[in-house]
């Protein structure tokens, strides 16, 4: 089998300055010089990079990323520094900390007769943005779907993330965890927690699979596991990843008791559980009584709407008739109601966090 090496061009003015530094201050290998007499090409390895620093390479000088689990050890501590021949290096954490943006609260509604687009996102799959505002950066709210049926072009990924909901709207889906035995098919109407860095991959769905995807922060970083293999031998149903657990709800075995607000049941995912109050999500449906007047002090309440519809009533906005597949968040302190709920109407409602008050306004 041949053997292939890549290298990372770089153009130095002071090839001679620049070998103590990547020895030295980098910490990095050299592996090759020429020519002896008067060197003007080093290959030098390290930190799983291999570069060849060219005294007659053309164009300006590039920037190397180091990523380490002692940045404040590494290179005296220096965060920025400049080779002598001029690459420009970072020094940043290894993994830095999830920051979570404050949540800058907003009335939003999304329709879908909105004909906002649909994007193709990763592994093929198509997405249509439900909070636009993404309230800050504190929340993306996705509604995905996959037209066509079949095996999903998905590796073994995890997520850097505080939260994540996976809720299947329509058709079903086939996905495998990490610890958790083998693949499981979510179908309509349940849903997954996929706790901070879970380990899982995507194999295969039905045709107009739909799936309601929440994630906070907004901006969140997927990375690609190349050594782990799904499934995994090892079943721990309770393990723990950053104080959360894996959940699988059933809807159908659910039970329904009285809502927040006064007309409506709902049933328990168990998440607010399993994420230690991190976030809870609440299906709902018509139940006996008149709708109120409500407020809440939830930092985010998102509602979707997946069947049947309502009119959403805000103090000092324009009553909203929301049907399927149309999305809302209601900002903490704002008076609401939801009138006029069909017989058949159904409402996904994700909080953070999963316990906070909601005062009947009368």
């Amino acid at each position: 089998m041949s053997e292939i090496r890549a290298e990372i061009v770089l153009p130095t003015s002071s090839l001679r300055k620049d070998l103590p530094f990547f020895t030295g201050a980098l910490g990095m290998r050299l592996d090759m010089i020429y020519p002896a007499d008067n060197p003007a090409v080093a290959v030098l390895s390290g930190h799983g990079l291999r570069v060849r620093l060219d005294a007659a390479a053309d164009g300006t000088p590039a920037t190397l990323r180091i990523r380490t689990d002692d940045a404040d050890g590494f290179a005296g501590g220096a965060r920025r520094l400049r080779a002598p021949g001029g690459t420009q290096v970072v020094i940043d954490e290894l993994n830095p900390p999830l920051v979570l943006p404050p949540t800058e609260h907003a009335f939003v509604v999304r329709r879908l007769a909105d004909q906002a687009p649909w994007v193709i996102g990763r592994a093929g799959m198509q997405y249509r943005d439900l909070i636009p505002s993404r309230l800050g950066g504190s929340i993306i709210a996705s509604h995905i779907r996959i037209p066509d049926g079949g095996p999903v072009p998905d590796m073994v990924h995890f997520h850097k993330v505080g939260f994540q909901l996976i809720f299947c709207y329509r058709g079903w889906v086939d996905v495998v965890y990490e610890d958790q035995g083998p693949p499981i098919r979510l179908t309509a109407g349940d849903c997954f927690i996929q706790p901070p860095e879970i380990r899982h991959r995507v194999l295969e769905a039905s045709g107009g699979i739909e799936v309601i995807e929440i994630g906070v922060p907004a901006e969140h970083v997927t990375e690609i596991d190349h050594e782990m293999e799904l499934p995994t031998a090892m079943l721990r149903p309770d393990r723990e990843w950053q104080g959360q657990r894996f959940v699988h709800n059933v809807g159908a075995t659910a039970d329904w008791v009285p809502f927040r607000l006064p007309g409506y049941i709902s049933r328990d995912t168990t998440i607010d559980r399993n994420t230690k109050g991190v976030a809870g999500v609440q299906v709902v449906r018509k139940g006996q009584g008149e709708p109120a007047w409500a407020v809440h002090d939830s930092d985010i309440l998102f509602g979707f709407v997946m069947a049947g519809a309502m009119t959403l009533e805000g103090e000092g906005k324009e009553p909203f008739r929301l049907t399927a597949g149309d999305a809302f968040v209601i900002p903490p302190g704002m008076r609401t109601r939801w009138a006029d709920p069909r017989d058949d109407v159904e409402i996904l409602e994700v909080s953070l966090p999963g316990q906070f008050a909601t005062e009947i306004a009368g």
